[in-house]
């Protein structure tokens, strides 16, 4: 009797399955994948896998990008929609596992676009219409009314390059819900504030030595709109002086004076790291991806509900991936925004 009642729970359970599968929607004509496409293992990620483009295409621009969605998504349901950009040098799959949102999909419901800049980086011309067409395509397929939040998340360069939307285009401003930003500028502190310099690391080419680093977006520079802001770094990239004491942000938006929040521990590494031969390897640009301790920085009773917090992972610099369980602490922070 035992096996028999095994046997009919086995069929039950892949009939569960079945059903499960045959209710998951191709949205947009793009096919919703468990696991996702181009997936890294917990071990971390191969050159092949880094280098894929995409999943689905932009038809305006022909370009490639990746779209990832919950499988289980249900007609009408609301959905958050982060558009997450990579940093100068990098790609779009490694920027997916660096920030791996799409682990959280299901769980957190939300739709993640992830595409790739011209020659590894982010230019206003072609790629602000790229972005733009990746905008519009997600709300056409989802539908708008069902897109309850808008956020942008970057690192490096992507994140300057999100406050550059920001501050010049209302295709994102006027949707925007908050700006994750990953080591790409916190809002109301200038770049020495923030940012100790890289030991030995050459002047970009054609700079002036001495002259201060050219930037996509000043964030030192407050948005006149206001929105929820996150940032977050690795303890080694921040000056001696550490995390500052206060946010003009946070005092702009109402918000309450810093407090320490929860610490977040993992004890499993990101996914990537940057693995190239290093002239120069140091803390402050990053070494191997490793489990850790994150403190969350939180600044309470923001005005209308808006969220303004700093998240530092200790003992980690620039380029380590954000291990799973400060991803979704910043994902909890996200969510908790109105």
């Amino acid at each position: 009797m035992r096996k028999r009642l095994a046997a009919v729970l086995a069929g039950l359970g892949a009939a569960a399955l079945t059903a499960g599968a045959a209710e998951a929607r191709d949205i947009g004509g793009v096919k919703c994948e468990t696991p996702p496409p181009f997936h890294c293992a917990p071990s971390g990620c191969t050159a092949e896998q880094l280098r894929e483009l995409g999943n689905t295409v932009d038809p305006k621009t022909g370009r490639k990008f990746f779209l990832d969605y919950p499988c289980d998504l249900k007609p009408g349901e609301k959905v958050t929609f982060v558009l997450n950009l990579h940093g100068g040098g990098s790609i779009g799959n490694w920027q997916r596992h660096y920030f791996p949102l799409v682990d959280l999909k299901e769980k957190y419901r939300l739709v993640i676009a992830t595409p790739s800049g011209t020659a590894n980086g982010w230019r206003a011309d072609p790629d602000d219409q790229h972005l733009r067409n990746i905008v519009e395509q997600v709300y056409a397929a989802f539908g708008p009314e069902n897109i309850k939040a808008f956020w942008l998340a970057g690192h490096s360069l992507g994140g300057q390059t999100s406050n550059r939307l920001i501050m010049t285009d209302p295709a994102f401003r006027d949707r925007l819900t908050g700006w994750v930003s990953l080591s790409g500028g916190r809002l109301g502190s200038k770049r020495e504030e923030v940012r100790a310099p890289i030991p030995g690391a050459p002047p970009p080419p054609g700079a002036t030595p001495g002259a201060p680093m050219r930037l996509a977006a000043d964030a030192s520079v407050l948005p006149e709109t206001p929105f929820s802001h996150i940032y977050s770094s690795g303890e080694h990239e921040l000056t001696t002086a550490g995390l500052p004491p206060e946010s003009r942000w946070a005092q702009k938006l109402g918000c309450g004076p810093q407090t320490r929040g929860p610490g977040v521990v993992d004890t499993r590494a990101g996914y990537v790291a940057d693995t190239r031969p290093q002239a120069n390897p140091n803390k402050v640009w990053g070494l191997a991806a490793r489990p850790g301790t994150a403190r969350v920085y939180l600044y309470p009773g923001c005005a209308d509900g808006r969220v303004v917090a700093d998240v530092i992972r200790l003992d980690k610099g620039h380029t380590e991936g954000l291990e799973p369980n400060v991803t979704e602490e910043i994902v909890k922070l996200m969510l908790s925004a109105r």
